[in-house]
């Protein structure tokens, strides 16, 4: 799969104005968060396992089933998961009541 192939899971911004490097933290989330396995597949291919782990230790903005699905599969644990984390769900449940 090429960049131009994920241009389905970034609907909201241009892709060819992406820095997959810099931006990477933004790239992993949005495709472990709403890609399919062969985005899954893309991210474990074309990142480090440490940036994959810095992401879900850092960026709130994935779903909780996502979370917690990476966090088991990458052996991190739940209480550091940024979007685990209990004053965020809490935050979230106030903000987003659906």
């Amino acid at each position: 799969m090429n960049k131009a192939n994920l241009s389905k899971y970034f609907w909201d911004v241009d892709i060819n104005k992406i820095d997959f490097e810099g931006d990477y933290q933004y790239v992993i989330n949005r495709l472990l968060d709403k890609g399919d396995l062969v985005a899954a597949n893309w991210v474990l291919h074309n990142y480090s396992i440490n940036k994959v782990v810095e992401t879900l230790k850092s960026r709130r903005d994935f779903s909780a089933k996502s979370g917690t699905f990476w966090a088991n599969y990458l052996n991190i644990p739940l209480t550091e998961v940024a979007c685990l984390k209990q004053s965020y769900r809490q935050m979230r449940k106030q903000l987003w009541t659906f």
